[in-house]
């Protein structure tokens, strides 16, 4: 039985003239001061973002994405500030691609600008393991998605989602979902979920992946200050192989971790908009922005399939603060412990990262994603939301796993 998954590809553009540069660099500036613009006026609808937008001299490709992702960050993700280096996003109508093996760069996007007769080819450097999937692509046999532009230190990368058919994993009897908290004092917490309770957590350390990159950032911004360019570009790719490196090992060591489990099920936050559903303060959103937390997932969700792993994703709401136990919406006194404020439930605090992992699996549910349950919030019987509540009962039995906090029981 098949099925579909999605796949980002990766290319980047080969240096462009300067002609091109000079709109590129324009058509991206404009992109952010169209973004900014939308997200102030408050619209939460196509039609009204659209009113913002359609002033602005870009490519209607480029309209139609901001039309479409402006209500989902005020509905859908609550976005309370935007980063400054938001990429360019174009629906799949920018998807243009060429192809010819006489060229030295054998694939070419048809980069779209506003107007008549001002859209123009550019060489691509593509991701050689992907280069299958880019043919598909070309033949139509995959169905493009989004496209992101974004200009990094020296180039410009283009990232191009896209859905293509694979075989389902077969799975004999009930899965066990193993959640996948992804961070950066944690880089990865993953946590089995059996019977509702937390499994044989396993924790993979961020200490050398924060200290490579406080390390990268110093390093780059000392060699800049003495104009050494040559230096910049080695020490750059130094910092990069060494991350992905750490990248590569942690998604096999925790694929083979799931595979522990019977009848496995692998579920991670559906990140796609973790740029703007962070919220802890400026300088804390910088360092977590920069943070590949997608191309982690991409590794993982890769491997898994490998070995015939599902995976699946969930909405990333509240799963940091939500008690695993009873889903009352918790407080986090320190990044490491998770208190409950649910007088009813046994839990009284839990080691945060393994309880948000323990969150993310339980959200698998066939019945559907629960909705956290926050104390404070009406809940009166008006709509019908307060018979429909997400509290399950208190269990009695005791986690195999040790429970790192208090217990009320």
């Amino acid at each position: 039985m098949s099925t579909t998954a999605n796949k980002t590809l990766e290319a980047t553009l080969v240096s462009p003239t300067a002609h091109k540069e000079e709109k590129l660099q324009d058509t991206l500036k404009t992109y952010r001061e169209a973004l900014q613009d939308a997200f102030d006026s408050g619209a939460d609808t196509m039609n009204g973002v659209s009113e913002v937008v359609t002033p602005f001299d870009l490519p209607y490709q480029a309209k139609a994405a901001l039309c479409s992702y402006i209500p989902k960050l005020r509905k859908t993700y609550n976005a309370r500030e935007l980063d400054d280096e938001h990429p360019l996003r174009l629906t799949n109508q920018a998807a243009r691609f060429d192809y010819s093996s006489e060229r030295e760069h054998e694939f070419t996007w048809w980069a779209p600008r506003p107007g008549r007769g001002t859209n123009f080819w550019i060489p691509l450097r593509i991701n050689p393991e992907q280069e299958d999937l880019w043919h598909d692509l070309l033949n139509e046999d995959v169905k493009a998605g989004q496209i992101q532009l974004q200009k990094n230190r020296k180039n410009w990368a283009l990232h191009v989602t896209v859905e293509y058919p694979v075989e389902e994993p077969t799975v004999d009897g009930d899965t066990t979902p193993v959640g996948l908290d992804i961070g950066e004092t944690a880089l990865i917490t993953a946590c089995g979920l059996k019977r509702g309770t937390p499994t044989r957590p396993v924790l993979w350390s961020g200490k050398r992946t924060k200290h490579l990159r406080k390390e990268m950032s110093t390093t780059l911004q000392r060699l800049q200050e003495r104009d050494a360019e040559w230096r910049i570009d080695e020490r750059f790719d130094y910092y990069q192989n060494a991350l992905t490196d750490i990248l590569e090992k942690a998604s096999c060591e925790v694929v083979e971790y799931a595979g522990t489990f019977e009848n496995p099920m692998i579920v991670m936050e559906n990140l796609t908009y973790i740029r703007e559903n962070l919220d802890y303060g400026k300088y804390m959103n910088r360092r977590l922005h920069a943070w590949a937390f997608a191309r982690l997932q991409g590794r993982v969700e890769d491997k898994a399939r490998d070995v015939g792993i599902p995976v699946e994703y969930v909405s990333p709401r509240y799963t940091s603060q939500t008690c695993h136990e009873c889903s009352h919406i918790g407080k986090r006194s320190t990044q490491a412990e998770l208190r409950c404020t649910n007088d009813h439930c046994r839990v009284s605090t839990f080691q945060a990262d393994i309880s948000a992992a323990a969150s993310i699996a339980q959200r698998v549910d066939p019945w559907g994603e629960s909705v956290p349950w926050k104390s404070e919030r009406n809940d009166s019987p008006r709509d019908g939301s307060g018979s429909d509540t997400a509290v399950r009962p208190p269990k009695p039995s005791t986690p195999t796993q040790m429970t790192l906090g208090d217990d009320r029981s």
